[in-house]
């Protein structure tokens, strides 16, 4: 099923990628986390200017799990220092019918491949500590746990993980054909 799954960047603003926010946040919410612990972007923050949502669909256009890439800061203007050179990974979800398909996988290609051509050196991200999948699927990509950053410092139900990007410059090309 993944060879025709598609994933762009989209608008927030649609009912499909509304359905699966909500999807999102029902879902951390039956795990048992307090509202206080959910660092889940609306729609709204989700329009700011360095945010991408990025969207897979199947071969008949319907939507099967979203992304989102914070890049130039954070929401949280506070904490935009701990993001220099870093891209936030947020909303990662896929609908509950599409799991286990490789969607996830496809998302986390297109974040990090665009993430990597605007000059970000590593993605990190928040996730809860009983999102257990979700943090097998991380490791499973090259993710590792790191301390908590920015607004997760002192979160109890935080696991905060990253992931370096390679370069993609001319630079780290020519130096990777003459060692």
């Amino acid at each position: 099923m993944t060879s025709t799954v598609t994933v762009r960047i989209e608008p927030p603003r649609q009912p499909e990628v509304e359905r699966l926010l909500a999807g999102s946040s029902e879902y951390s919410f039956s795990l048992g986390y307090p509202p206080e612990a959910c660092f889940l972007l609306d729609v709204g923050q989700l329009e700011q200017p360095g945010i991408r949502l990025f969207v897979a669909r199947d071969e008949s256009g319907a939507a099967l799990g979203i992304a989102a890439l914070v890049v130039g800061g954070h929401t949280d203007d506070e904490h935009a220092a701990d993001f220099a050179g870093r891209g936030e990974l947020k909303r990662m979800f896929v609908d509950e019918r599409a799991r286990g398909l490789g969607v996830a996988g496809r998302l986390l290609e297109a974040v990090e491949a665009d993430a990597a051509s605007r000059g970000v050196r590593e993605i990190v991200l928040e996730t809860g500590t009983l999102h257990l999948p979700a943090q097998a699927l991380y490791a499973k990509h090259g993710y590792r746990v790191i301390p908590h950053f920015g607004p997760y410092v002192g979160e109890e139900y935080s696991v905060c993980m990253a992931k370096p990007l390679a370069s993609h410059s001319a630079d780290a090309e020519v130096a990777s054909l003459h060692p």
